[in-house]
């Protein structure tokens, strides 16, 4: 839940100074968008963070041996690899010359995840090989395309969303 709560929060709260200050890369496009704002990154990451908190809380207390445990550095790893694989994402979209909102398939959908697990595989590999077992990943896989789509059609009904994708 760390990694998949902070792009849903950042959407929501969103808005305020882009993160790229309106700067254009070298190719003329704009860094990211102005849908990437430090208000939404920083408010997404606190809020994977304290839905990290109240796992290892819940985890703690009820004695949870199924999920894989969490501890607070592996929390705010993958909040804040959830953002960052999404600035990426969209620094990469802008390089291709999509527009803010257009489609890019597997990208969308697996920025999340990616972005969290190279910073895990890095800084935290031990963490990785002991909890990422293969059925875990298979369903990280299955259900990340799935929570994704849901997510963005309740943000799109909410009006926060232009697109429901």
């Amino acid at each position: 839940m760390p990694a998949y709560v902070p792009n849903p929060v950042a959407a929501f709260v969103g808005g305020g100074t882009p993160i790229d200050g309106g700067r254009h890369f070298r190719d003329g496009r704009r860094i990211f968008g102005d849908g990437k704002t430090w208000r939404g990154f920083f408010a997404g990451v606190a809020a994977g963070i304290i839905m990290g908190m109240l796992q290892i809380l819940t985890y703690d207390a009820a004695g949870i041996t199924r999920l894989p445990e969490l501890t607070l550095p592996v929390v705010c790893l993958l909040s804040f690899g959830a953002l960052l694989g999404d600035l990426i994402k969209s620094f990469f979209k802008r390089r291709l010359g999509k527009d803010r909102g257009a489609p890019w398939p597997i990208a969308d959908q697996y920025d999340l995840v990616i972005g969290p697990f190279v910073l895990l595989l890095i800084l935290e590999y031990t963490w990785v090989v002991s909890y990422i077992t293969l059925p875990i990943l298979f369903w990280i896989i299955i259900i990340t395309p799935l929570l994704h789509r849901a997510v963005n059609i309740i943000g799109y009904i909410a009006g926060i969303k232009d697109v429901p994708w």
